[in-house]
């Protein structure tokens, strides 16, 4: 079976983060790593807060709002710490005041969230996908949400599960928060939908560690908690532009670089476009293999960034792990916590992997089924 597999080729990477950068984005940090704009200095030795830098966060969140359309009473916050922190933030700057917050639970990393804001305050389950075994997401008619919560809670696109809102909960007047981790900037979206919404950037945004925060103004009206450290407070954050201790500047940078190509590129609704194409054709595989590949996602909410997927056995997987390395394609286990295999196709993707992928899936089942 194995010398049906060429290694010849363009070599992919399907890791769920870091990710891979766009190519365009690459080309440019080679170009200016040595002295941005010829100034002989990169962007890596620039005081944060000097003319230059500032400069360059501008027009990063600039480029931001246009893309996402968002409007002038949300601010932009560019923090560290990467979206786990916030799970703790969110109820440290929003929860206090005796208030519970609601969270929709659909998978490991909304668990994950849900398990540190019960370390600052109640939490009620609005909907569960626990009795589905995580297989979908609880429909709205199926959430049963407090009135009096501080805000409500999703996570948008479980990157571990395969699965994704493809709708925008209606929470009422309470807040709507949302971990955009994996799929903000894939598609169109309705910021005004939401109170908040953060993101990891190592995904469809830039390297690991800088998390983009988007708020509306007036929850930056609620007080912290006493004990918040204050370059984790939102506000405080927000009245010093991001700079109230020293940003991940080059992060920042290359974030706005993403954003440039975003632009250059058609801007979202063609990323969605593409995206869609890309993952339909991996679903394609999995649909046509007639049981071969098992995917447990409804098809209603499967990713369209992380497409989650199991074999036969175990020694399918290794074997289908093993040759897909062979064939340049790169980092498709599993999360451990689920295991099996998992293609993460966010914006750098090019339609040629996924191409690459679905072609190669095709062409194993048929193989392993031959061997049998």
């Amino acid at each position: 079976m194995a010398a049906s597999f060429s290694a010849e080729g363009p070599a992919f990477n399907f890791a769920a983060g870091p990710a891979m950068l766009p190519a365009e984005v690459l080309a440019r940090l080679r170009d200016e790593l040595p002295g941005w704009q010829g100034g002989g200095m990169t962007v890596w030795e620039m005081p944060f807060d000097c003319a230059a830098f500032r400069d360059i966060q501008a027009r990063a969140e600039a480029a931001l709002r246009r893309l996402l359309d968002i409007p002038p009473h949300y601010r932009v916050l560019f923090m560290h710490g990467g979206a786990s922190l916030q799970f703790s933030l969110l109820p440290l700057n929003l929860g206090c005041g005796g208030a519970g917050a609601d969270y929709v639970e659909s998978g490991h990393w909304s668990r994950k969230a849900i398990a540190e804001a019960r370390r600052y305050g109640p939490v009620n389950i609005a909907a569960s996908a626990a009795s589905s075994g995580s297989s979908r997401l609880p429909r709205q008619d199926e959430w049963r949400c407090d009135a009096r919560a501080a805000y409500c809670h999703v996570t948008a696109n479980e990157t571990a599960d395969g699965l994704e809102y493809h709708w925008t909960p209606d929470t009422g007047a309470v807040p709507l928060v949302a971990d955009m981790s994996s799929n903000l900037l894939s598609r169109p979206l309705d910021v005004t939908r939401y109170g908040l919404i953060y993101a990891g950037a190592q995904k469809n945004i830039g390297p690991a560690g800088l998390t983009l925060v988007i708020v509306r103004e007036d929850l930056l009206g609620r007080p912290a908690c006493a004990a918040t450290p204050s370059v984790l407070d939102y506000r405080v954050q927000a009245a010093h532009g991001s700079r109230f201790n020293t940003p991940l500047t080059y992060a920042i940078y290359l974030a706005g670089l993403v954003f440039d190509w975003l632009e250059a590129g058609g801007g979202l609704a063609a990323m969605a476009a593409a995206n869609a194409r890309k993952s339909s054709r991996i679903y394609a595989a999995i649909d046509a293999s007639a049981g071969f590949y098992r995917c447990a996602a409804a098809p209603a909410d499967r990713s369209r960034m992380n497409v989650c997927f199991a074999l036969p056995d175990a020694s399918a997987t290794a074997a289908f792990l093993a040759l897909a390395g062979e064939r340049r394609l790169f980092h498709l286990k599993g999360h451990g916590a689920v295991g099996g295999i998992r293609a993460s196709l966010y914006n750098a993707m090019p339609e040629a992997g996924a191409a690459a992928l679905g072609e190669f899936m095709t062409e194993f089942a048929a193989a392993y089924d031959a061997r049998r």
